[in-house]
């Protein structure tokens, strides 16, 4: 079960939500054993870095851990700190696999995120690392 030592460094959990780049993690407890963790949300948004429309995606976050895990709240945070950036979809997704390699150092990490249609196109984006 949880300990109260996994809640160590945690200081985003149970205070005032607001965007933040700050991605907190806690230990994992079962390092020896490959699991996958599956994240998703329907309101992940971003702007177009031209016109400043907003884009709408549904995002999947898989990984399986090592050491660390990442803790929910601060990934909700982490995405809504994106609302306002004008980005285009492969570049986002790519940052954002990007970050939750940096603080979890997983065996395995994919971010798909699947924008809604927009001038008659949609786009899936598919970034994955492999340790």
């Amino acid at each position: 079960m949880t300990k109260e030592l996994d809640l160590d460094g945690l200081t985003l959990l149970g205070e005032e939500a607001k965007p933040t780049k700050k991605l907190e993690t806690f230990p994992n407890q079962n390092p020896d054993r490959d699991y996958q963790v599956t994240l998703k949300t329907n309101e992940f948004t971003c702007l177009c870095p031209k016109t400043g429309q907003p884009d709408f995606a549904e995002l999947t976050i898989q990984y399986i851990p090592d050491q660390r895990i990442v803790e929910s709240k601060s990934l909700k945070l982490y995405l809504w700190s994106f609302r306002n950036v004008g980005a285009f979809h492969e570049h986002v997704t790519n940052v954002i696999l990007d970050d939750l390699v940096k603080v979890l150092e997983p065996r395995w990490c994919k971010v798909v995120a699947s924008f809604a249609v927009r001038g008659g196109i949609a786009i899936n984006v598919e970034a994955e690392y492999k340790k």
